[in-house]
């Protein structure tokens, strides 16, 4: 633990369990916050390796419904106790990896229309992608619209365009460089924050969670067992709770 900093936990996701160029950049940066974080990873597909089928399951009845209940839910907790989201992924053509997106299609749930997760409001995420060319802006927000919708709103985005072969050995030493002063301005930056805190909730999060409300509150005219309403009427959303403010 440095300068007396409480370790603050990590979940990282990584798009895949391919040890390549992703892989290498995203240790550059836990390398500088091994010692002051908890961190647990996650890999892909091995650690959600079945296919959402759309059952809508997670929805309509709750999460423990899921036929893949045994892997989302042990990421699901992991990522609601961290203090700080890191995703890793290579850009696939234009987009995540199909592992990262089965994962999102499996958290669907989480998004502020369904069941979302107070904590969310108050997290943090960092997104890392690389290309070669083109295709990390549409990668970074594949990820960006899924945590946006789950409630994050505290989100950095570290894009590398690498411009030369897929192996990263064979990148150039300039950048090469470039990219390792990058990683080291952003742990510095993420080391710099005070997690005791939760992040500040935009304006964008807070007005989509009004108009669900009042989505939530027309469906239970019709349908008062609605699972949806019963979660939000749960957490008192229905009755002025908010989930970015402390109870």
């Amino acid at each position: 633990m440095k300068r007396g900093i409480v370790i603050v936990k990590i979940t990282v996701i990584n798009g895949t369990s391919k040890k390549g160029t992703t892989y290498k950049i995203k240790e550059m940066l836990l390398n500088e916050l091994r010692d002051y974080a908890d961190i647990t990873e996650f890999y892909l597909p091995k650690d959600c390796p079945s296919f959402c089928t759309g059952c809508l399951n997670c929805v309509l009845k709750n999460e423990f419904s899921c036929k893949d209940s045994k892997y989302v839910q042990i990421i699901d907790e992991s990522m609601r106790k961290a203090d700080l989201l890191i995703f890793t992924c290579p850009t696939y053509v234009y987009h995540v990896t199909g592992a990262l997106k089965n994962m999102l299609d499996h958290f669907a749930y989480r998004w502020i229309i369904h069941k979302p997760a107070k904590e969310m409001f108050g997290k943090r995420a960092v997104i890392i992608t690389q290309c070669l060319g083109g295709g990390c802006a549409k990668a970074a927000k594949d990820i960006k619209d899924s945590l946006s919708w789950w409630g994050v709103s505290s989100i950095m985005i570290r894009k590398y365009k690498l411009m030369t072969s897929a192996g990263f050995d064979e990148i150039s030493e300039k950048r090469h460089s470039k990219i390792e002063k990058d990683l080291k301005k952003t742990a510095e930056k993420i080391k710099s924050i005070d997690y005791s805190k939760p992040s500040h909730t935009n304006i964008s999060a807070k007005i989509k969670f009004f108009i669900v409300k009042n989505i939530q509150k027309n469906i239970s005219k019709t349908n008062p067992q609605y699972a949806d309403y019963l979660y939000w009427k749960e957490n008192g959303w229905m009755d002025g709770v908010k989930p970015w403010k402390k109870q």
